[in-house]
């Protein structure tokens, strides 16, 4: 056992200037250490088991003497009790580290999340939609609290006031929510369920969806209007109606055809083909032309530059409510993402063709995953006569020969152009 020294009064401790190790006494082993720069502080020294251990208590004089006495009192006791105090404090230090790391906000974990999966969303636009969500409707509500800490009254706070006048956005900020929870579980920032999750929880305390508010279909052109609309059409001027007019014609989706490249047409096979990157389900796809798309984009030779089919009057790509502002001019009651739904009318009610024919022309994913195991290629060809049937329906007024389909078949070269294309509408 140590020796007790001489008890110090805290007059005299002040005093204590000299470098070295001086015992104040009124505990066994407890000293007051100055070292050569004149900083001091307090030190016990015990026998810890078998070892000795020298065990800090805090500089002086922050810690007074009162204070020094009572936190060795303190540590002799969890000695002889069988605790080594040092270990616990060196545990206690490292689990406090271990909570600092994994300590995350709502708002630090979403960060964290957009992160990890941004590579996976191949349209910067959809990473941007996520973020603007959970920064406008979810970070006022839990954007500081730490993500362990979110609980169901959260939640709430984030979609009740946007239920029922934003139903689709709030549908969409939920489970926005709750993949970034469900990635902090994974990631060990939180334990416990997801108080997002709606299949057994959420749907007790929110309407569904689909019964707050009806979904509203994109407008599309009913099937007996397509022709005289397609002649009033191919009557406007400008890059803007002609993407227009070959997006129906194809099928395709707004952004596929503003985005469409010199690059990914082959003239002399009449195919068009757009790389995955640029498709909705990361997949490339191929599209037959018809000699009416064929006529197009042989006049689109002319009037093109930096190997964009359908460039803006300013370059680069049309913008998305381009196409849009042409129907709207034409004082049509329809978007432009519409007319593939009337093509899929036309094919079903007006054709033969196989639905899955149809689903294929519009690359759309199969659900039935038998189906999708037993599909083998892309059918082109029957999609050309597909295609080209379509064509006809909406009443192709001039035909290209085989001659003229031919001669278009060589690509034009962009970097001697010099003529401007048309203002687009």
């Amino acid at each position: 056992m140590a020796r007790k020294a001489k008890e110090l009064s805290a007059l005299v401790v002040g005093r204590l200037t000299a470098p070295g190790h001086h015992a104040v006494g009124g505990v066994a082993g407890l000293y007051l250490y100055v070292n050569h720069a004149g900083a001091r502080s307090w030190v016990l020294r015990t026998m810890v088991g078998d070892k000795r251990r020298h065990m800090g208590l805090g500089g002086y004089p922050d810690v007074t003497l009162a204070q020094a006495k009572e936190k060795a009192r303190k540590a002799r006791d969890e000695i002889e009790q069988g605790v080594d105090p040092i270990a616990e404090r060196h545990a206690a230090k490292a689990k406090l580290r271990a909570k600092q790391a994994t300590d995350k906000t709502f708002k630090q974990a979403a960060e964290l999340y957009l992160e990890a999966h941004g590579d996976s969303w191949k349209n910067p636009k959809h990473r941007a939609q996520w973020a603007s969500t959970l920064e406008t409707y979810a970070y006022p509500f839990m954007g500081e609290i730490p993500v362990q800490d979110i609980g169901l009254e959260h939640v709430l706070a984030s979609l009740e006031p946007i239920w029922k006048i934003k139903t689709e956005t709030a549908s969409r900020l939920r489970g926005r929510i709750e993949s970034v929870l469900n990635w902090a579980t994974v990631r060990k920032f939180r334990t416990g369920e997801n108080p997002a999750r709606w299949k057994g929880h959420l749907d007790h305390l929110l309407a569904t969806p689909g019964k707050v508010k009806k979904v509203e279909h994109r407008r599309a052109l009913p099937l007996d209007e397509m022709q005289s609309f397609m002649l009033a059409l191919s009557q406007r001027e400008g890059n803007a109606a002609r993407a227009l007019e070959f997006a129906i014609l194809t099928a395709a989706r707004s952004g596929e055809v503003r985005g469409a490249t010199w690059s990914e047409v082959d003239l002399k096979d009449q195919v068009w083909t757009i790389p995955g990157e640029r498709m909705k389900a990361g997949k490339e796809h191929r599209v037959p032309l018809s000699t009416w798309a064929v006529k197009i984009l042989r006049a689109q030779s002319t009037r093109t530059e930096n190997n964009l089919i359908f460039p803006a009057p300013r370059g680069g790509q049309l913008s998305d409510m381009t196409l849009t502002a042409v129907m709207r001019r034409m004082e049509v009651d329809a978007v432009p993402h519409g007319f593939r739904s009337t093509f899929r009318d036309w094919a079903g009610e007006r054709t033969n063709f196989p639905r899955e024919l149809a689903e294929q022309a519009l690359a759309h994913t199969l659900k039935d995953k038998v189906e999708a195991a037993y599909r083998r290629g892309d059918a082109l060809e029957k999609r050309r006569q597909m295609m080209s049937e379509w064509a006809d329906f909406m009443g192709e007024k001039k035909s290209l020969t085989m001659s003229e389909i031919m001669q278009s078949a060589t690509l034009p070269n962009h970097r001697s152009h010099t003529q401007k294309p048309d203002a687009v509408e």
